[in-house]
């Protein structure tokens, strides 16, 4: 899962970047406006949290920009607006212009953590907390696998990789939806490393019966009981 980070307050913004990208996700982060405007024209997220005061552009006018774009192509980002503005005026207009979550200064890191799950679960269009492949289990409130109930320690790259391919089961996963998907734009991920992550899942979930295909030109499928072609 891809995070756009929009704050201008550098502690906070080092503070909630070092969180995330610890949780596993690929993070992009920006401290003003007019440059969270020129990323989202230019790249695909799965997930903005975005301040509203700052410099440049306010964060008001970001989404407003955003959400109208959006309106035309169609799909786009959750939002979670985070900000000192804790008035239900400013929430009532944040919500108003497509924000999905508001989140007032001072929070709990906790809380945050668990709207940042809860955006990406209502995003990727996931109503339960688990999803299940055979005997392979991932818990999106933890976003730790399992399998037979005993907890699997995987590698946190292989694991956002093993999670994109499980919430996409049953799918053609395409090499650049990996790389979108898991990586910032500070990152950069070739296709020999996606081969070698693919290599080692394979390896991983050999013993749970679920076939791990190559799709020749195009991308990986992951699937439960389907012989290799």
């Amino acid at each position: 899962m891809r995070i756009l980070l929009v704050e201008d307050d550098r502690a906070l913004h080092a503070a909630l970047l070092a969180l995330l990208v610890q949780s596993g996700y690929a993070v992009d982060g920006v401290h003003d406006g007019a440059s969270a405007e020129a990323l989202l024209r230019a790249e695909s997220f799965d997930l903005v949290i975005l301040d509203l005061n700052l410099p440049q552009m306010d964060g008001l006018d970001v989404l407003r920009a955003m959400r109208a774009r959006q309106r035309k192509a169609g799909g786009g980002a959750a939002v979670m607006i985070l900000t000192a503005r804790g008035s239900s005026a400013d929430r009532v207009r944040g919500l108003d212009l497509g924000a999905d979550d508001y989140l007032a200064k001072p929070f709990d890191v906790r809380e945050f953590e668990a709207r940042v799950r809860s955006l990406l679960r209502r995003q990727a269009g996931l109503r339960a907390s688990t999803v299940s492949l055979g005997v392979l289990a991932l818990d999106l409130t933890t976003r730790q696998f399992s399998a037979h109930g005993s907890a699997l320690d995987i590698p946190p790259r292989e694991r956002a990789l093993l999670e994109l391919l499980v919430m996409r089961a049953g799918k053609v996963v395409a090499k650049e939806a990996i790389v979108q998907s898991l990586t910032s734009l500070d990152d950069i991920l070739s296709d020999n490393a996606i081969e070698q992550y693919i290599s080692r899942l394979r390896r991983r979930i050999a013993p749970f019966e679920l076939e791990l295909r190559t799709i020749r030109g195009i991308g990986y499928l992951l699937d439960k009981g389907v012989e290799a072609i």
